[in-house]
């Protein structure tokens, strides 16, 4: 079996399935929320300041679904579709994120 197949994590050395990584990197992550206005006026939620270890396309799915609205996850940064800057931090604080380490 190989270490990517629930072998032995190669950043922190425990088994895949006891992994703290994804956790270590929510805690220590910097996270800027912004609304910008696209083309036509439109508003989009940015979301960005994500450690590599974390899985944004999983968390881009998951805002997604708790916003009922459509977005991307896109070069390191998670793009939503309207104005959600005042959910979206009770949101992420929810998913395991640090309340102060957003801003």
């Amino acid at each position: 079996m190989s270490d990517d197949e629930g072998g032995i994590c190669a950043n922190c050395g425990l088994p895949h399935d006891l992994c703290v990584c994804e956790t270590i990197a929510q805690e220590e992550a910097r996270i800027s929320v912004t609304v910008e206005r696209r083309k036509w006026g439109r508003l989009t939620t940015v979301v960005e300041g994500f450690d590599k270890n974390i899985d944004i396309n999983d968390l881009a799915t998951k805002l997604k679904g708790k916003l009922a609205c459509g977005g991307a996850a896109k070069r390191g940064h998670v793009e939503l579709q309207g104005d959600h800057l005042r959910k979206i931090k009770e949101l992420l604080v929810k998913l395991g994120f640090d309340e102060e380490s957003i801003d």
